[in-house]
């Protein structure tokens, strides 16, 4: 986010900001969930991937966001992994 907020123009655009905010959130609550055992993680890590892809696609279409999209995807395959 820090990327963004120093990039300016379409990085900063509130869809854009809103699902990488999204995104950091979930991740962190599915994290959370794993962390404590819980027998929703399954499910909570197939809506966290669907935000991961969703999160890519932005910011592949804002561009010069390698790193993000790299990790979006990343982290959606090891969710699908994990809801598996």
């Amino acid at each position: 986010m820090t990327h963004c907020l120093h990039s300016g123009g379409k990085h900063v655009s509130p869809e854009h900001m809103r699902l990488m905010l999204n995104c950091a959130e979930i991740c962190q609550t599915s994290a959370n969930f794993m962390l404590s055992n819980s027998t929703l993680s399954h499910q909570l890590c197939e809506v966290c991937a669907e935000v991961c892809d969703a999160c890519a696609r932005s910011c592949e279409e804002v561009g010069d966001m390698d790193e993000c999209v790299k990790a979006c995807r990343e982290c959606a395959e090891n969710c699908r992994q994990m809801a598996a």
